[in-house]
């Protein structure tokens, strides 16, 4: 059985050992997780206002000026004049004379509808086309890093790993199984979480090992992906929980440096930590500490998911 303790100890034993390159990756890994921009939307008006046409009135002319006017200034000066919005045709002096106001007080008439409707079509159909560029990009470019990323984490715990593990998947057999698998993980997630925040959270968790399964295993399918992520996390969901929540503090720190900690620190530990459960969960108690000065030779056993590319044979001669 895992504990906190011998997670974080490894883990920052290996980012002792690999400190820039395990930065670089746990950097990447935040920028395709937490770096996407949410798409937002701004009317350009504020809320309870309309954007109007307002006449500014000389003898013998009506020049049309647009401008935002709320309802409250519509409806206040709509009390203080008697005109017809529906005529706006009426002669300035006859307006002048029908009202008696100044020039520079002019009534207001409603933009035709038309034109609110063409904005709606237009800007939904511009939302779901940046929509769908965004969902391809994480669907074919982000998902596949971060679990490259992965990758390189889980050789990290027991090799000095490159950094170049970070497109593992762009080079594997099984690319299109794991954009396929990925999409799944975060689609299930999202409608999960659609049923309240807490199926959301505890679904998370139940995927969480999903991208290290995917990483892991060149073979590994969708369905067993699913399936294994479910058992190693089955009875560990809420130890992961309470892991998560060790690091509060270290992400205060972060942010009151503004990112600096953690890009320099947190974000590797956190990397190195997850991956180090990983390890546990299905491959069994972690490999022993590091010595002081500890080599990556010294760490046995070397764990089965990298026989099948000779690492574990580099890793017996290091």
């Amino acid at each position: 059985m895992w504990t906190r303790k011998e997670l974080k100890d490894k883990a920052k034993a290996t980012i002792k050992l690999n400190y820039w390159k395990s930065v670089l990756v746990a950097l990447v890994l935040a920028l395709v997780t937490g770096g996407t921009a949410a798409i937002s939307a701004s009317s350009g008006a504020g809320a309870g206002s309309r954007t109007v046409q307002r006449y500014t009135l000389e003898p013998g002319s009506q020049v049309v000026v647009t401008e935002t006017m709320t309802d409250e200034e519509i409806d206040a000066f709509l009390n203080d004049v008697d005109y017809d919005l529906a005529d706006p045709d009426i002669p300035a002096e006859e307006l002048i004379e029908q009202v008696g106001i100044d020039n520079d007080d002019a009534p207001a008439r409603e933009l035709d509808p038309g034109i609110f409707i063409a904005a709606g079509i237009t800007f939904t159909a511009v939302f779901l086309v940046a929509l769908a560029i965004i969902i391809a990009i994480d669907a074919f470019l982000l998902n596949p890093v971060a679990v490259g990323t992965r990758r390189f984490s889980i050789r990290n715990l027991n090799t000095k790993a490159e950094a170049k593990e970070v497109a593992y998947a762009f080079d594997s057999s099984n690319y299109k199984e794991i954009v396929k698998t990925m999409i799944l993980r975060d689609v299930f997630t999202f409608l999960w979480g659609l049923l309240f925040i807490i199926p959301g959270i505890v679904k998370a968790y139940e995927y969480r090992m999903i991208p290290y399964l995917l990483a892991d295993d060149p073979t590994m399918t969708k369905d067993r992906a699913f399936a294994e992520s479910r058992a190693m996390m089955s009875g560990n969901k809420w130890r992961a929980f309470v892991l998560d929540l060790s690091f509060l503090g270290w992400n205060i720190l972060s942010l009151l440096t503004l990112g600096i900690l953690g890009t320099f620190y947190v974000d590797p530990y956190k990397l190195m930590t997850d991956a180090a459960l990983y390890e546990s969960l299905r491959y069994g108690t972690p490999a022993p500490e590091f010595a002081a000065a500890g080599a990556y030779a010294e760490q046995v056993p070397v764990p089965p998911f990298a026989a099948e590319d000779g690492f574990a044979q580099e890793n017996a001669e290091a």
